[in-house]
Formats: C-alpha cells, structure tokens, sequence
C-alpha cells in the first residue's frame, strides 16, 4: 500500500464519515467526476460504515451533497479491485503488464453481473480504476 497523505478536504470528510459511521476510513478519495466520494475502509467494516438500510450513507449523502460510496481495502490489487466492484460477482483477477510495461487488470465477472461491474454511465468500473491506480499503479482494468 502506497503512503497516501490527504488533503485537508479529505481530512475533513474523513472527520465527518467517522463521527456518522463511527468507522475510522483509511481513505478518502473525492471524484468530481461522478459527483461522488468514495470512501476505503479496513475490512470487514463496509456494513457497519454504510449502516441498517444504507442509513449512514444516506445521511453522509444529504450532509455533503454527493453521492457516498463504501469500498473494504484489499491486501491485493486483485482483493481491492474484487471489493470496488462489489456487488458484482467477481471470479478472477488477474494482473498483467501490456507490452508498453503498463500494469493491466484483466477481470472477469458473472456474466449476468457484467452490467453491475460496469455500472451506470461507467461509474463502477471507473471507481475500481480510480482504486487500482492510486495503491497499485494499474494503468487499466478490463473486463472479461
């Protein structure tokens, strides 16, 4: 796992997720892109950050104005980008280097979970690239 350092924005809704979820992230990552922050947290803590029914998320939600999305951490490119596409069902990672020397994640999901992985306008599969490339330097994730 790379040192991340967050901004003081990050900071702040890290502050804020930990005093609704009681969950303490280990990072913050804010995508303008999709409107959305997308916190990472130690596993086995995601149910417990989102809440009964999605209530913490909703409530973060309301309070930041964005869309609020939970990922668990992953020892492994492979277990985080299985755990950034949740719920889609994930049946293998595996990590490869192109012949430019870029890391690439070839994943291969259910195939009637292909559309969930990918997600809205790309917002899924876009959030396990976001992940990959920022704790394990995947330039690309393809799905299989």
């Amino acid at each position: 796992m790379p040192d991340i350092r967050l901004t003081e924005e990050e900071i702040r809704y890290a502050t804020l997720f930990e005093s609704i979820t009681g969950v303490t992230p280990i990072d913050v990552v804010i995508d303008p892109e999709y409107s959305r922050i997308i916190y990472v947290v130690q596993k086995n803590q995601a149910a417990i950050a989102v809440g009964k029914g999605g209530s913490n998320v909703k409530m973060l939600r309301q309070i930041v104005g964005k869309d609020v999305e939970v990922v668990e951490a992953g020892d492994t490119p492979e277990e985080l980008i299985k755990n950034s596409l949740y719920p889609a069902k994930v049946i293998m990672v595996k990590v490869t280097k192109a012949p430019s020397g870029a890391k690439v994640a070839i994943t291969t999901v259910a195939p009637e979970d292909k559309g969930v992985a990918i997600g809205k306008n790309g917002r899924n599969i876009a959030r396990a690239k976001l992940l990959a490339k920022r704790y394990y330097d995947i330039e690309k994730i393809i799905l299989a």
